[in-house]
């Protein structure tokens, strides 16, 4: 079926976590995992220590630690905007209606 379209691909599973009381869990952990990961990239791109970095951001290193670890998610989004902001970064957060 060439060029033909799923509308449910994805729902079932997505019905399944909601219906286990996980989806809202599992998609923030995910969404968190590939913010740490693109705030590593950015971080190994800038060629910036932890030091400046932290200094940069005003707070400590345990704060950074968090940012960049994909399975912790305790942070805020003032961190987030000030990691990205010490590595010359813009954060952008969209919203978009769920597809039924």
């Amino acid at each position: 079926m060439t060029g033909a379209k799923h509308p449910n691909i994805g729902s079932a599973f997505d019905s399944l976590l909601q219906d286990d009381g996980v989806l809202v869990n599992v998609t923030a952990t995910a969404t968190k995992r590939v913010l740490a990961m693109q705030l590593q990239g950015a971080f190994e791109e800038s060629g910036l220590t932890k030091t400046a970095v932290v200094k940069r951001m005003g707070t400590s290193y345990a704060t950074l630690n968090r940012l960049l670890d994909p399975n912790d998610a305790r942070i805020t989004l003032h961190n987030i905007v000030a990691v990205a902001h010490a590595l010359k970064l813009r954060i952008r957060i969209s919203v978009e209606k769920d597809e039924p």
